[in-house]
């Protein structure tokens, strides 16, 4: 087994093995160092040794170990200090079943994640790096805010967890209602990594978006009615249904424009735009399913040129009524731009100049040094590209942005 094999198991075990350990021992801190040091010893030994029959079991095994050694070394300096004989010893808690009523023991995690004693931001960020695995700069991306402000609100929301009492247990029916629009933006947020990694040398991960599509797919098993559960589903799947076209033979970056359409999942997309046929009739539109219809209508073109951006345009307009998310006003500049011509839709991104949450964010320049070409400005757009590429954290996005300005700086000196 490859290395990137064992890394891949050991990524995708890591949640459900956190989960398991929590539910048992009800010390959020604690598990995940249990867990980071089964991890060590997985990486260690299983190359050497060969991968053991049942590797959750393994790794669950040594967490659980360390665990133990852990509470009889609390409860012996305990003693120490409080020189209080225990007559009758220590008993380590009885392991809890390791799923409840069949449920994904990962999606439990994501549940537990969302505790009351913390506030939806700070349960995402927290879900974020126990379920998803990702690291504090790529959550910090996410939400857009440093690096540092991030690492404090997960410390912090571990604190708040241990200072409230509120031990980590399984919520409640009536709990996991009330936590389900956390939890469909956790796993969107966890999709949006593995679909366009925010920093690395590949545009994508693709063992997190999989992950994200299987879980939500888990979800609406659970809650077929809900809509915007099946409306996150189908926003996965119309978006994942581009994977294959979305880079080269090297890796790099194939805008939407230029995708080989016959790549496309066909299956994927069929069952996307059933789940959006289905649900938006049903009543209350939200957000994911406002998305979900966006990405039909980008899917269900054959050609780029055949898109219907006026479309996307109202459906743009909608979801801005419903969001104060920059991202939004962003796309919905560009479908401006597509409707009414670029500059209407460098305008509206004027606006977005004094956000504080796109100060240098890589995205506001690409945007605008796209619309500017569209313009006709080329110096304007080339100087906003290299600023675009010196902004971009993942390297294929950065190569993309520096060919484009590559590209227009060789036809502005050499006009055809």
């Amino acid at each position: 087994m490859s290395d990137y094999s064992f890394e891949h198991l050991l990524r995708e075990l890591a949640p459900q093995v956190l989960g398991a350990i929590i539910r048992r021992y009800r010390d959020f801190a604690a598990a995940e160092d249990a867990l980071q040091e089964a991890l060590v010893a997985a990486a260690t030994q299983w190359p050497r040794e060969g991968l053991p029959d049942n590797p959750r079991a393994w790794l669950t095994h040594v967490a659980s170990r360390r665990m133990t050694d852990q509470i009889r070394s609390d409860v012996a300096r305990r003693q120490r200090e409080t020189a209080a004989a225990m007559e009758t010893g220590y008993v380590i808690p009885a392991p809890e079943p390791t799923s409840v009523s069949g449920e994904d023991d990962t999606l439990v995690l994501i549940n537990m994640c969302c505790h009351p004693a913390l506030t939806t931001s700070s349960a995402i960020a927290l879900t974020l790096r126990a379920v998803g695995g990702l690291t504090t700069a790529e959550i910090a991306y996410a939400f857009l805010v440093p690096e540092a402000t991030m690492a404090q609100r997960i410390s912090r929301a571990k604190q708040s967890i241990k200072a409230s009492g509120v031990p980590f247990r399984l919520p409640t029916e009536q709990e996991r209602a009330r936590r389900l629009r956390t939890v469909l933006h956790v796993l969107y947020l966890i999709f949006n990594e593995g679909y366009t990694s925010s920093s690395g040398p590949n545009l994508r991960r693709s063992e997190l978006s999989g992950e994200a599509i299987r879980l939500t797919r888990a979800v609406h098993n659970l809650l077929p009615d809900d809509g915007e559960v099946a409306g996150l589903l189908a926003l996965m799947l119309l978006t994942d249904a581009r994977r294959a076209a979305r880079t080269g033979p090297g890796g790099e970056l194939i805008p939407l424009t230029r995708q080989d359409r016959r790549l496309w999942d066909r299956a994927q997309i069929a069952e996307g735009i059933a789940l959006v046929t289905a649900t938006l009739p049903k009543g209350s539109v939200g957000a994911y399913q406002i998305q979900a219809a966006i990405a039909a209508v980008h899917d269900e073109a054959a050609r780029a040129e055949d898109t219907d951006w006026p479309q996307i345009l109202a459906l743009y307009s909608l979801l801005k009524r419903m969001s104060d998310n920059p991202m939004v006003m962003l796309n919905h500049a560009i479908a401006a731009a597509m409707v009414h011509g670029p500059n209407a839709g460098i305008e509206l991104l004027n606006a977005l100049d004094t956000d504080g949450r796109l100060a240098g964010h890589h995205r506001l320049d690409a945007v605008r040094a796209h619309l500017l070409e569209l313009a006709g400005d080329h110096q304007a757009a080339i100087a906003h590209y290299q600023t675009a590429a010196s902004r971009a954290q993942s390297l294929p996005e950065r190569n993309y942005l520096m060919t484009q300005a590559a590209r227009l700086r060789e036809s502005t000196a050499n006009p055809a």
